[in-house]
Formats: C-alpha cells, structure tokens, sequence
C-alpha cells in the first residue's frame, strides 16, 4: 500500500483548520484508516473540532472489538460526534464548532467509506469519479434538480453545509463500499482542493507517474489556483508495497 499525504493552510486563511489521519496499519480491527476532516467555528474552534474529532473517532476505532467495517465506523463517528457536541456546550470559546469527516478503511479488495459533511472520496479506477455525495446545501439543490451542476460550482452559497459532526445529537452518515481492482487508486479531500484545482486536473495528477508525491503535487495546484482555502489530501494506492 503506497499512502501519501498533504495539508496546508492556503493562501489566505490564517490557521489551518483541515486536519488528516492516516495508517496504512491496523488499527482496531480495521487493517488500515484514512480520515479527512474539515474544521468550522471562530477562532480556534474549526481548528479544535477537526482535530478532536478524529483523536476520538480513532480511540474509539482501537477499543472497538467489533469485526463489521461499516460498524466500526458508524460508532467512532457517533462518538466523535457527542464528543465534539458536548465540548462545544461546555467551553463557550467552542461554542458552535464542527467538523465535516469523510473516513475510508480498505477490507481485501474492498474499500469502504464513511460520510459527513463536504469532504470527498474519489475514485480512480479508469476515470476518476466522486464516490461520496456532498452534504451541502447547494449540492442538494443540484441533486434536486433546481441548480445545473455549472451553477452550483460558481453558486456564491456553495459553502453551507448541512451536515457536520458536533452540530447536533442526531448524525446522518452516508456510506459507500466499492471493489477495488489492482490499479485503483482513491483520493480523500477536503473543498480547498476541489475548488481550487479542476477534476480533469486531478486526475491527470493521480494518473502520472512523474509525480512522485501526489498529494503534495495537488496542494502545490491548489495554492496556485489561489488556495483560498486549507488544503487536506489523502491519495492511496491499496494494492503497491510502499509506504510514503
């Protein structure tokens, strides 16, 4: 399994408030996590909510006896969730944090991912496609058919959310599980990629094997195209024998 991994804090924000975990070794009962969270909340409370978030959701994961994947991570995110919820409560500094949190584990051959938030999971199996759906409100109204996909990317409210862990006792999660074939790749990340840098982009870059650091090489496209926002990349090659 190859890994690489990048975050930045762009080039306009003053903290960064993405933050990423990844293990190419088990944890828990899962052989492997890769997580991307994105941080919301004034002053440090983004910054507080994506990284708290994960340190729970991976306690969580590592005292687990469980052996389902999909359970496993509905319960680490339920408990990031609380977590997060009851520290924005009690300290009024944090008061309104939270978190988007896509996180994926590789089972055999099989990849599965869980959702919340505007966070991404692409797939690189041939053509490079988004395997999770975006909780936000203007991909809703595409995916309702009120916004063409065209205006949704330029929709000056593109950046609402309507789901994120912290933000309420109830959390939907989405999730996903996909087969992998021998040269699939996957890519986790947060918006300050996608906005920046076009898909076709994307998958060039997932696709050459010039670049040797991947990750790095999307974080650099994306400070380039402005970076207006923190940067968080995830690329994983499952079935490659080196660790980066």
């Amino acid at each position: 399994m190859k890994v690489y991994s990048a975050t930045d804090v762009g080039q306009i924000r003053k903290m960064n408030q993405d933050f990423i975990y990844t293990s190419a070794r088990p944890i828990g009962n899962l052989p492997n996590l890769f997580v991307v969270a994105d941080g919301m909340g004034g002053h440090n409370a983004g910054d507080y909510a994506s990284r708290y978030g994960v340190s729970v959701l991976t306690e969580t994961i590592k005292e687990d006896q469980n052996n389902n994947p999909v359970m496993i991570l509905r319960a680490a995110i339920e408990a990031a969730n609380m977590a997060v919820l009851e520290k924005s409560k009690s300290d009024e500094s944090l008061y309104g944090m939270g978190s988007t949190m896509v996180a994926a584990t590789v089972v055999g051959d099989c990849l599965y991912v869980a959702n919340v938030g505007d966070s991404r999971l692409y797939l690189l199996d041939g053509d490079l496609r988004q395997i999770t759906q975006d909780h936000s409100l203007i991909a809703e109204m595409v995916r309702m058919g009120e916004l063409t996909p065209e205006e949704g990317a330029n929709h000056p409210d593109k950046n609402i959310i309507t789901r994120a862990i912290g933000t309420s006792e109830e959390i939907k999660i989405d999730f996903f599980d996909v087969r992998l074939k021998k040269d699939s790749m996957f890519m986790m990340c947060s918006d300050g990629l996608y906005n920046m840098v076009e898909k076709k982009i994307i998958s060039q870059v997932l696709k050459d094997d010039q670049v040797e650091d991947k990750a790095g090489k999307l974080v650099q496209l994306a400070n380039a195209g402005g970076g207006l926002d923190n940067i968080a990349v995830i690329v994983v090659e499952p079935f490659t024998d080196e660790v980066v």
